[in-house]
């Protein structure tokens, strides 16, 4: 069992190559006992974005804050508080912040997301 809240947690700060103003922090992961699975929160800043990029794994989102863009399989989709979103393996994805006001959403992932 966990109860925690998010601002107790280190964020890891991931700005290289595509990747651009985003801050990570992991929730809840096997080290906490749930295994095989990793709930992180990403914080994309003023103009941050996640790579353009495909994986083996699928995802899910869920918008905690501010607004957004999800490009997915060639099509954009704006997101708000409460838009969640199943991101197939395999899919080409990325996430956009085109606004002032942090983007922040859950990403849960196996395991081998987050390595």
């Amino acid at each position: 069992m966990i109860v925690g809240h998010e601002r107790d947690q280190l964020g890891t700060r991931l700005d290289h190559g595509q990747m651009r103003n985003v801050v990570k922090k992991v929730l809840v992961s096997p080290r906490e006992g749930w295994e095989g699975w990793v709930m992180r929160l990403f914080a994309l800043g003023e103009n941050g974005c996640s790579p353009r990029h495909s994986h083996p794994w699928p995802h899910i989102n869920y918008i905690v804050s501010g607004k957004g863009v999800l490009h997915l399989s060639g099509k954009d989709f704006n997101l708000e508080p409460g838009s969640y979103a199943y991101v197939p393996a395999g899919e080409v994805h990325q996430f956009l912040n085109g606004g002032s006001e942090d983007f922040r959403f859950l990403c849960i992932v196996p395991e081998e997301g987050d390595q």
